[in-house]
């Protein structure tokens, strides 16, 4: 789970009062986060888009590794014969 400092949490309305200085904050890399308050609950957190493009970037990352390791172990079925002809799924499913 996420934590957050004091000065990184933001009720909203304050938030909208203050945005111009609340993202220069972001901006300039003196807050690593934002977290906008609704209800004393966070509701949305606010990141620079520099961040942001280094998450999207590890998360393609981490798909693309999924990705490999799911067809290595298709091959990998397939090498240990652990597969079975598409005619004998159909003839499974109709019984």
């Amino acid at each position: 789970m996420v934590s957050y400092t004091t000065n990184e949490l933001i009720p909203s309305s304050e938030f909208a009062k203050k945005f111009g200085t609340y993202l220069t904050q972001i901006k300039e890399h003196s807050v690593e986060k934002l977290a906008i308050l609704k209800n004393n609950k966070v509701e949305a957190v606010v990141i620079s888009k520099d961040e942001y493009e280094r998450m999207k970037e590890a998360l393609k990352e981490i798909e693309a590794q999924q990705i490999l390791h799911a067809v290595h172990e298709g091959l990998e079925d397939v090498h240990q014969n652990r597969t079975h002809a598409i005619e004998t799924l159909w003839d499974a499913l109709d019984d």
